[in-house]
């Protein structure tokens, strides 16, 4: 007769078979790229997000007769939740067997404890709080590999969350595009014509003086994060401090700009890594005793870069600050070596980002879908 447990994943095995979960099920999926162990396992210890700071959370596995064959974490951003005034309750880094009565069981634990939290709804996958990586179920494209931060799936998970009472809330998009290619004269000639009609310059991160650059960022991400947006808040003091700390080790100077006006007001930025997936494929999960050795030869190799983010201030969308950051960043991206680039994840409602990734030539080739399920209708007095 079979058996589900679902547990708290607490003791060093269940840390280890929550970790280890993905080896099993990607096995044969040459599209997969296994995270860093040492790594991942401070990740989903909410060493290296703000996971913990954000609110209460939940490391569920399920053995099925005694063997791991699900997992998540399920969480409460009482920030996100108190400025928008939300009871909702996040997913994230779901993994599971092709086994519906094992998705069921480890989703309904997951919901009976948000419910006794008082939540009223449940969002899922995303990222952990302060993350920009894991986000969605890829539905459409299956072949192409993950991107650094990105997310990977089977095709049967959006299945197992549909039949557990999962609908569509977002899709979010990653588009293509090459740096081996020029760009149109047209755009090139607006760059130094834009900076100096409204009195603008772009800066390289400067990676000696980070602290100072980090301010910046958080400055404009403030002015420039829409409040519409339904599902982001400005990153905190520790959140930014936090990002600093993830970016610093893998970063390329040359794929970041900071743009300011001529008086030194901070404006714009943009976050474009290096696609460090090309390297951890070839390590399996770990350093060593083999692993640094293809660490230190397979990143002099990298050839591909992730844009995960653009901000511009309101006042200045319109004068070309956007397009002068894309121009800039996509000649240092080929002028370094990068041929292959991807813009992601960016949500459906983001349509002036789509719409300027189109323009520099990208095209939308997958996509990541996030979905939403109403768990009580109880009012909280």
């Amino acid at each position: 007769m079979s058996y589900i447990d679902v547990r708290k994943a607490e003791s060093s095995k269940e840390i280890r078979d929550f970790i280890n979960l993905p080896w099993q099920i990607y096995k044969d999926d040459d599209a997969w790229v296994p995270p860093l162990k040492s790594d991942f396992k401070k990740y989903i210890m909410g060493q290296t997000n703000s996971m913990n700071q954000s609110g209460p959370n939940n490391r569920l596995i399920a053995y099925y007769n005694d063997k791991p064959a699900a997992r998540l974490i399920v969480g409460i951003n009482e920030h996100l939740n108190e400025l928008k005034d939300y009871r909702e309750g996040y997913i994230s880094l779901f993994e599971s067997i092709d086994n519906s009565d094992v998705s069921e069981a480890i989703l309904a634990s997951a919901v009976k404890w948000l419910k006794e939290k008082g939540m009223d709804t449940v969002i899922g996958p995303l990222s952990l709080p302060g993350g920009e990586d894991n986000r969605g179920f890829i539905i459409d494209n299956f072949e192409d590999p993950t991107m650094i931060m990105g997310s990977f799936n089977k095709p049967y998970y959006n299945t197992l969350f549909t039949r557990f009472g999962f609908e569509k809330y977002q899709d979010c998009y990653a588009y293509t595009m090459r740096f081996d290619r020029e760009i149109n004269e047209r755009y090139m000639r607006l760059v130094p014509y834009a900076k100096k009609k409204y009195k603008f310059d772009l800066h390289k991160l400067d990676m000696k003086n980070i602290s100072k650059e980090m301010e910046d960022i958080k400055t404009i991400i403030h002015e420039a994060m829409p409040e519409e947006w339904a599902d982001f808040v400005p990153p905190t003091d520790e959140e930014i401090q936090i990002i600093a700390n993830g970016i610093i080790p893998i970063a390329d100077p040359n794929l970041i700009y900071i743009a300011r006006s001529t008086d030194g007001r901070p404006i714009g930025f943009n976050l474009t890594l290096p696609d460090y997936n090309q390297v951890l494929k070839k390590m399996n999960g770990r350093l060593f005793p083999t692993g640094i050795f293809k660490y230190l030869y397979f990143k002099r190799k990298i050839n591909r870069a992730r844009f995960f983010v653009l901000f511009v201030i309101p006042e200045y969308r319109k004068k070309g600050v956007p397009s002068a950051i894309y121009i800039e960043s996509f000649n240092a991206a080929r002028d370094n070596g990068y041929i292959y680039g991807e813009g992601s994840t960016i949500w459906e409602y983001n349509e002036i980002m789509m719409r300027d990734i189109e323009t520099f030539g990208g095209e939308k080739y997958k996509t990541y879908r996030i979905y939403k399920k109403k768990i009580s209708e109880k009012k909280v007095p």
